[in-house]
């Protein structure tokens, strides 16, 4: 439930209304409108006696929020939300990039990486240092070691640093090397970590599943910002359907759907969608001209002899010459990159 203020309410006008709510035991969300300020009502609103919350001083009109994810939803905060991953904002009017290596396979890689992509444009390294594979046989990451020549290599660079946490129980020691945290595809409906994630004072990208609607990653999200922690970015990866000439079908549809539904940032990574870095460049400006707040890509020095999706990385003269395009791009759509 929203309640919607009288443009010039007083504030004696709506700390009364909160103070009559916070009674209900429920708590209240600010956010100010473009001449009026709005009140998120978060919690059990049915002990609400909406006709006396109504005659309230400074009172406009009480809306019901009749999404399922509640405080992720535009109506809740009409205003777009803002992200920092250390000092890079997602969800400004300028784009931001993420790139680095599927997996950090040794310091000097990850390192090298590191300069590169800073040096062509790139915002925030990301790397795997505990990686969900497909088979239990191929490589798994480096654990905590990757995790540390990951922090090491972003700190050297002046950039922040992003990697993926599936386990709960390893929340604290992602926290302690890098910036934001990254929960996967297959993750998405891990409701355990996502609550858990929700007391973190960290960033969460939180990647759509391969068979989830829009509704369920936002649902997915609603989890993580109802347990406080309203730093998340969506991230679209791609979904599973009847087309088998990529690995997954990426939704570009999915990111002005989002725009119009949620306050929160929505970034694209076309690297797991595609498969095949020459379609990964493609389809990295579509995503940009579609509106998405920012890229994730997969880069690597040597990708055929990566340990992890070598053939989905792009070569970093290949990632120079993306970032010349979106520049271009961004500019064209009344944006632009994100400056160094």
């Amino acid at each position: 439930m929203i309640i919607v203020m009288n443009p010039g309410a007083k504030d004696a006008q709506i700390e009364q209304i909160s103070e009559h709510l916070h009674k209900l035991d429920l708590k209240i969300h600010k956010s100010q409108g473009e001449d009026h300020m709005i009140l998120g009502v978060i919690g059990d609103i049915s002990r609400v006696d909406i006709e006396k919350v109504k005659g309230f001083d400074g009172v406009n009109k009480i809306i019901r929020i009749s999404e399922s994810y509640k405080q992720c939803s535009r109506t809740f905060k009409p205003t777009n939300t803002i992200v920092h991953v250390g000092k890079v904002p997602f969800g400004s009017k300028e784009i931001a990039v993420i790139a680095g290596p599927c997996s950090v396979e040794n310091e000097k890689m990850v390192h090298k990486l590191s300069r590169e992509i800073k040096r062509y444009g790139a915002h925030v390294l990301r790397g795997g240092a505990y990686k969900p594979r497909s088979s239990p046989y191929t490589f798994q990451g480096l654990g905590e070691e990757g995790l540390k020549y990951l922090q090491d290599a972003a700190f050297a660079s002046g950039i922040p640093c992003v990697s993926e946490v599936m386990a709960i129980s390893d929340i604290d020691l992602f926290c302690k090397y890098v910036d934001a945290l990254q929960v996967g595809a297959r993750n998405m409906q891990n409701y355990s970590l996502l609550k858990a994630l929700g007391s973190v004072d960290k960033p969460v990208i939180l990647k759509r599943g391969i068979s989830a609607t829009v509704e369920e990653w936002l649902n997915a999200a609603e989890y993580i910002v109802n347990g406080g922690n309203s730093q998340v970015i969506l991230c679209e990866r791609g979904i599973r359907t009847f087309e088998n000439s990529t690995r997954f079908t990426l939704d570009l549809s999915s990111v002005p759907v989002v725009k119009k539904l949620s306050h929160l940032p929505i970034i694209v990574d076309p690297s797991h969608a595609m498969g095949n870095r020459d379609l990964v460049v493609s389809m990295a400006r579509a995503a940009v001209a579609a509106g998405a707040d920012g890229i994730m890509v997969e880069v690597h020095d040597d990708p055929n002899n990566a340990l992890s999706d070598g053939p989905q990385s792009l070569y970093p003269k290949q990632f120079n010459h993306l970032m010349k395009e979106l520049h271009i791009i961004s500019q064209v759509i009344g944006r632009g990159l994100l400056k160094k």
